[in-house]
């Protein structure tokens, strides 16, 4: 028996119409799996480190991260042993009906991705602590934080192969694993949106899926 800790994030939007700047193509719920946490530990140092050189941040987020930090987070990333997957939803192939409330999207995005993923990182033995990005999630969906908690432990509920678990929801800029699954989801959305790897090369060693369950259909909705 162990205790297993994933990490949630999500990237892109909940907009259904066709992308442009600012409307992303795909919504990608990334974890990152953990046995222990001595990576935050160092992302923690790496803060402290930045700080005496007169770089004060809140926290590390891909997105707003200068080019010269990301790359000493990718570096600590790189260098650990972890597992990440990435479930992304083309919503262009999301059946209307699917979308309609983006409460029941954002619900179905993350039982298609735990369901895949959960029996892979933990068995009955195992106990398993899952932690979504409270605050990435209240930015991203027009409802209450406590419907959208009740949701992703809802999934959970519902797949988890151990009886032992719990669902923790926090704001990112608290813990540092949770930035570690903002900087690999980022990645993998730079990936698929953008075609760029440079960050993705970075940590590739450790994707251990990029499933697309919508991929089998041919049928375009907007």
């Amino acid at each position: 028996m162990s205790r297993v800790y994933v990490y949630g994030d999500e990237a892109g939007d909940l907009a259904f119409k066709p992308p442009t700047q600012g409307i992303s193509r795909y919504f990608i719920i990334g974890t990152v799996t953990l046995d222990d946490h001595s990576i935050g530990s160092e992302l923690l140092e790496l803060r402290r480190e930045l700080a005496w050189n007169g770089l004060h941040l809140d926290c590390f987020h891909a997105t707003r991260d200068k080019p010269h930090v990301r790359e000493r987070v990718y570096d600590i990333i790189a260098n650990h042993d972890l597992r990440f997957d990435a479930t992304l939803l083309d919503k262009k192939k999301a059946k209307p009906d699917t979308y309609e409330d983006p409460l029941y999207f954002y619900k179905l995005a993350w039982y298609l991705h735990f369901k895949y993923v959960a029996e892979k990182v933990a068995d009955a033995r195992d106990e398993l602590l899952v932690v979504a990005s409270s605050l990435q999630i209240k930015r991203k969906v027009t409802t209450t934080k406590a419907a959208i908690h009740e949701a992703v432990t809802d999934v959970v509920n519902q797949v988890s192969p151990t009886v032992t678990y719990q669902c923790a929801f926090t704001p990112a800029k608290t813990d540092p694993c949770l930035q570690i699954a903002d900087y690999m989801t980022w990645a993998i959305q730079r990936k698929h949106e953008m075609g760029d790897l440079r960050s993705y090369e970075l940590i590739e060693h450790q994707v251990d899926s990029e499933f697309e369950p919508f991929e089998p259909g041919n049928k375009i909705y907007y």
